[in-house]
């Protein structure tokens, strides 16, 4: 067998080298996320009683871009007073309740939800692990400005609703990273990379509970504001698909029991179809802005009724 020239050594070992870091690469970013450590958001079947009791929650469903709408019913409840002091999201309802557990106001959230647009958010891949998106760049944007706090050191007590990927049950965080936490709850099965926790995975909290109006009765809360951006099923137009029809259906379905559980539900009236674009996130904040304040008369008055005080604390 004729020997290698030295160069043509050097050469091979460079290549073969480099193509084994550049496998490598590509192993790592199929590699499944798994969060370990002691700030790891504990998963619970039912939240904890909380202490002192809430007093009004309110809760934040799922719902992609449709979720901006929550941010119109936000100044509309800041407006009139209403004092929030526990929110509950899941999907993007957590992405947005986690920034109004910190204390920013309905406007400084439009003005984020303006900044950057989605690829802000969203770190795409086509080595991402079960998806096109790893879901690293949310889980940072979050923490960094959180400040890095963790879920139980927000100034308005926040519940982050998850789904558990083995069996598909419902799961809330109350404490822990909280970037990890809205991660989990916001991992679309084919789109967000699942996210791993000490080992046992979880996904997007649409796919259990969009609207978790139990975590909030779990947790003691007198009066709860529960708000529903999910399209009504008659309103799909001709051209819609079975799938996105049934998709809908069964999601309105899931809904409705929790929705009964809330003292008083906001429909944000959105239409059916949704858009990624920043044009839409601000159709999408005014729509709910409009539907909390065409609601407001007779969300004031449920209030009134059941003893809760508008405008200050109670003791």
């Amino acid at each position: 067998m004729a020997k290698q020239s030295p160069m043509r050594h050097r050469l091979n070992l460079r290549f073969g080298t480099v193509a084994a870091a550049v496998a490598a690469s590509l192993l790592a970013g199929c590699t499944a996320f798994n969060h370990t450590g002691p700030d790891s958001p504990v998963a619970q079947l039912a939240v904890q009683p909380m202490e002192p009791r809430p007093r009004v929650a309110l809760v934040l469903s799922s719902g992609g871009p449709r979720g901006y709408a929550h941010i119109g019913v936000m100044r509309v409840l800041e407006e009139a007073g209403i004092e929030v002091d526990l929110v509950v999201g899941t999907s993007v309802g957590s992405l947005l309740g986690a920034f109004w557990a910190d204390g920013r106001s309905a406007a400084e959230l439009d003005a984020l939800s303006q900044d950057g647009g989605p690829l802000t958010l969203f770190d795409l891949s086509p080595f991402a692990d079960r998806g096109w998106i790893h879901g690293q760049r949310l889980q940072d944007y979050v923490n960094t400005r959180l400040g890095n706090k963790a879920i139980e050191d927000l100034p308005r007590r926040l519940v982050v609703g998850a789904t558990r990927r083995s069996d598909k049950m419902p799961v809330f965080f109350s404490s822990g990273n909280a970037g990890v936490a809205v991660r989990a709850s916001s991992a679309v099965p084919g789109i967000l990379s699942p996210v791993g926790i000490e080992g046992i995975e979880y996904e997007d909290g649409d796919e259990s509970l969009p609207l978790a109006v139990r975590a909030a009765r779990q947790a003691g809360a007198r009066f709860v504001i529960a708000v529903d951006v999910t399209p009504r099923p008659e309103m799909a137009p001709s051209d819609a698909s079975a799938a996105q029809r049934e998709r809908v259906i069964r999601r309105s379905a899931r809904i409705a029991p929790e929705a009964a559980l809330a003292d008083y539900l906001i429909h944000a009236e959105l239409d059916f179809a949704a858009s990624p674009l920043p044009s839409y996130f601000r159709a999408a904040r005014a729509t709910g802005e409009r539907s909390a304040r065409r609601q407001l008369p007779q969300l004031l008055a449920r209030l009134k009724s059941a003893g809760v005080t508008v405008g200050a604390v109670a003791p």
